[in-house]
């Protein structure tokens, strides 16, 4: 616990608005990947097919698209980021290793390379000042 808390002051007292904005546009992008989802269950479908064997499809079908879409809300909102980012690494770790496992797509890897990165990053870093954890922090 301590960790975090000497994780939260730092970042706190480094905080920049382009790593909100970076933050924010995290957030934006994975809300609107999982809308793409929703509204393309088949095109989810065919890209889980290769790691099918392992089953639980539907599991990971119905994991996938609350995540991206809560998780990018409440990463936009600054809203328990590191709870909702922690969330989508298994989910983005997955999109790395169905690259190797089915049919490589070198834009679908480094999207989701670069995402995962951006991801790490902001486990670390939380969610900074222009955030609603900053602003319930404070009302305390």
């Amino acid at each position: 616990m301590s960790n975090i808390k000497s994780l939260n002051k730092w970042a706190n007292a480094h905080t920049y608005l382009s790593l909100d904005l970076v933050r924010i546009a995290l957030g934006v992008f994975l809300f609107a990947k999982g809308v793409s989802f929703i509204s393309d269950t088949e095109y989810l479908e065919n890209l889980l097919s290769s790691i099918d064997k392992i089953g639980g499809g539907m599991f990971l079908i119905h994991y996938i698209v609350p995540a991206h879409m809560i998780g990018g809300i409440m990463i936009v909102f600054g809203l328990l980021t590191r709870w909702a980012i922690i969330a989508q690494l298994p989910i983005l770790i997955g999109a790395v290793i169905i690259n190797f496992m089915g049919q490589m797509n070198i834009q679908n890897l480094l999207l989701a390379l670069f995402t995962l990165a951006i991801c790490l990053f902001f486990v670390f870093y939380g969610s900074g000042k222009n955030s609603a954890d900053y602003y319930f922090k404070m009302e305390k």
